[in-house]
């Protein structure tokens, strides 16, 4: 891979996390579903952000949480992702920038404000989520910048935001711009509901586009039509020059386009605590590991680890450096 000054850019949706601690009556009045997660509409997130305890707003989004380990290995990261001129838009554009991370997305100035997630966690852990996407899907192709993209050893896209048609368009254009400097792409499926939906157009997108598809073992059976892996191996090869599966405590498989397939052991969290986020911090050792040229095994050992500190408390950030991890563990 040819040199870059950034290592990756994540392209995804741009939502802060708002956490805050609720009882089963606050759940019961706004009609929360406990331990679920629901879309709702800027008025709804109006009315129960307002009513919600004191707690704390961070940025997230599934992309800009992997960009974020990426920064706490020691590497050089950038996202491209839609906030609004507004309160919610300036705390996700900080948090990105204090981590060191590029985010130069001009800011929606008409239209639905800053994306959120309303987390609200009652005494018996649980976290029951409501989701206004609001800005977060207008990433359109004028957001895609080329000299950007071309610093980058690895440009990544989020598969929640390929459902929307104008951004889709903006994932074709990295992925143009991309291929034409010779730098890699790679896709998180996200979900196993967005495979399904998307499962007429996702194979051709993936076949012409991307470099490195991610997954976890039940995004995969959705994509492949089988959860064997043997099965899953042969149809991974023919369609991406290299697949990575996730399979929780039973670690990793990745999947080149031609030589040996690669098992990759879980690492044992200190303490299993909320695994939101372990894909995503999983996504960034890897693709880490991959713009640095590291073997896969030892890019999917850092995926590994990242996965493990991430887990092992609240929250899809890290809470402790992960290049400290790594160098610990004799990764790094």
């Amino acid at each position: 891979m040819s040199q870059s000054d950034l290592d990756v850019i994540g392209v995804g949706n741009a939502i802060v996390d708002v956490l805050a601690k609720a009882d089963d009556a606050f759940l019961a009045t706004h009609d929360i579903p406990k331990g679920g997660m629901l879309l709702i509409d800027e008025d709804q997130a109006r009315v129960i952000y307002d009513d919600m305890a004191p707690g704390v707003e961070v940025s997230g989004g599934s992309a800009a949480n992997s960009i974020a380990c990426v920064a706490s290995l020691g590497g050089n990261g950038g996202f491209v992702g839609k906030v609004s001129a507004d309160a919610l838009g300036d705390i996700f554009r900080h948090d990105l920038r204090a981590m060191g991370v590029e985010f130069d997305t001009k800011p929606l100035t008409e239209g639905p404000g800053t994306g959120r997630c309303l987390i609200n966690v009652t005494p018996d852990a649980q976290r029951s989520m409501m989701t206004f996407l609001g800005s977060a899907g207008y990433v359109a192709p004028d957001d895609i910048d080329p000299a950007q993209i071309n610093r980058a050893a690895i440009t990544f896209f989020e598969g929640y935001l390929f459902e929307q048609p104008v951004a889709r368009e903006a994932f074709l254009r990295a992925c143009e711009i991309a291929k034409e400097n010779g730098k890699k792409t790679a896709l998180t499926l996200s979900d196993a509901s967005c495979v399904d939906r998307q499962i007429e157009i996702l194979p051709d997108f993936i076949s012409n586009n991307v470099d490195i598809l991610l997954a976890n073992d039940v995004e995969a059976a959705a994509l492949f039509g089988t959860d064997d892996i043997d099965a899953m191996v042969e149809k991974a090869r023919a369609l991406c020059p290299l697949t990575a599966v996730t399979r929780s405590e039973k670690g990793s498989v990745l999947i080149p386009r031609e030589g040996d397939v690669v098992y990759v052991d879980a690492y044992a969290p200190s303490s299993l605590i909320d695994t939101t986020g372990a894909g995503d911090a999983y996504a960034a050792g890897l693709l880490f590991g991959l713009a640095r040229n590291y073997s896969l095994d030892k890019a999917g050992k850092l995926g590994s680890i990242a996965a493990s500190e991430v887990i092992s408390h609240f929250g899809a950030r890290p809470s402790e450096s992960l290049k400290d991890l790594a160098e610990k563990a004799g990764i790094l």
